[in-house]
């Protein structure tokens, strides 16, 4: 079995602010970030799709301890938000100053662009992330 659409294809695109998906031809789900099946129903039967990247934020948590690669931009926010398609996905909050995220967030529109980070010990090179910035 293979990715319809891999991770390195998924991250090209997204490096274009493209979010891509994927779309069940069975039950008619979307899944993103890829997988090799639907995330509903299991189904191989899926098409590539260009996703709206809008949606709502669900919830979100400010991390005060960077991570590996990151450490020039603590704090930051990463968001959980569900995308208009249906599947939530993650990403960091760039349109507001961390120190000033609060539970009035929740609920806030969105659209993603994107963030590119330095690879780490795990990872063979740098790689997009999807950034959201909150919209009116």
């Amino acid at each position: 079995m293979e990715y319809k659409l891999t991770f390195k294809d998924y991250n090209k695109a997204l490096k274009k602010d493209v979010l891509l998906g994927l779309r069940c031809n069975d039950c008619g789900a979307y899944t993103c970030p890829p997988m090799m099946v639907c995330s509903q129903c299991a189904s191989t039967n899926l098409e590539i799709v260009e996703m709206s990247g809008k949606g709502k934020i669900v919830t979100f948590t400010t991390c005060n301890i960077a991570a590996e690669g990151r450490e020039n931009e603590n704090p930051y926010t990463i968001v959980m938000v569900e995308l208009d398609e249906g599947p939530w996905i993650m990403g960091n909050l760039v349109s507001m100053d961390p120190k000033k995220v609060t539970m009035e967030v929740i609920g806030k529109s969105v659209q993603v662009g994107h963030r590119v980070y330095p690879g780490d010990k795990y990872s063979p090179q740098p790689m997009a992330r999807p950034a959201f910035c909150i919209i009116a």
